[in-house]
C-alpha cells in the first residue's frame, strides 16, 4: 500500500515513516506542503494519504480540506489542535480518521486502518445511495410514461406497464430507455402530464 505523507515538520514526517515502516508498510512517498498539493498527490498515485499539522491555521486546515474533497482515497489526519468547528469541516471533507493529539509510532498503522475500513464503508454507502437515487429516477420516468400511455390509449396501469415491457423485449432495450422515449416524444408534442 502506497501512503503519502504530508507533514510540515520533517522531523515528525520522519517519525511517521518510521512508525510506517516497523508496521511494514515501507512505499512511502513524503509530499512538500509548501508545494502544490495536488499535483504531487496525483504524480504519487498512493492508496492512502496521512496528513499531520502540528497547529493548523485555518487556511492550512482550508487547503487540506479542499485536497480531500477532491481525492477518492482515504485520508488520516493528525493535528495537535482542533474545535469543533474544524472536526465537522473535516468530517464534511471526507478525512476518513482526525485525530486530536494523537501522534505516536505505534497508533499510526492502526489509525490507517482505521481510515481505510471508514472509507470503503462510506464509498459502499455513497455508491448503494446512488444507486437507490438512480433507481428512483428511473422509476419516476417509467410511471411519467404509464401515465402518458394510460391517457393517450385510455387503458389501465397494468396494460401501460405491459405496453412498455413488450416494446422493450420486441427491441431489445430496457424499460426505463422506452419510458424515456416516450416522455421525451411527449414533452415534444407539448403535453406532459
Amino acid at each position: 500500500m502506497r501512503i503519502a505523507i504530508i507533514d510540515t515538520s520533517s522531523t515528525r514526517a520522519a517519525i511517521i515513516s518510521d512508525g510506517l515502516r516497523e508496521a511494514g508498510l515501507v512505499d512511502l512517498v513524503l509530499i512538500d506542503p509548501a508545494g502544490p498539493l495536488a499535483a504531487q498527490i496525483e504524480a504519487a498515485r498512493p492508496e492512502v494519504v496521512l496528513i499531520n499539522l502540528e497547529n493548523p491555521s485555518r487556511d492550512q486546515l482550508e487547503d487540506c480540506f479542499a485536497m480531500s474533497r477532491a481525492l477518492d482515497r482515504p485520508i488520516a489526519m493528525f493535528v495537535d489542535q482542533s474545535d469543533a468547528e474544524s472536526t465537522g469541516a473535516a468530517i464534511d471533507a471526507g478525512v476518513s480518521a482526525y485525530v486530536v493529539d494523537g501522534l505516536s509510532k505505534q497508533r499510526i498503522k492502526p489509525v490507517i486502518d482505521l481510515a481505510v475500513r471508514r472509507f470503503q464503508a462510506f464509498s459502499r454507502l455513497q455508491r448503494e445511495l446512488n444507486e437507490a437515487k438512480s433507481a428512483l429516477a428511473e422509476r419516476a420516468t417509467v410511471d411519467r410514461a404509464k401515465a402518458i400511455l394510460m391517457k393517450r390509449r385510455e387503458i389501465d396501469e397494468p396494460a401501460a406497464y405491459a405496453l412498455l415491457r413488450g416494446q422493450a423485449m420486441r427491441t431489445n432495450r430496457r424499460i426505463v430507455e422506452i419510458a424515456e422515449a416516450i416522455v421525451t416524444a411527449e414533452a415534444l408534442m407539448g403535453d406532459v402530464p
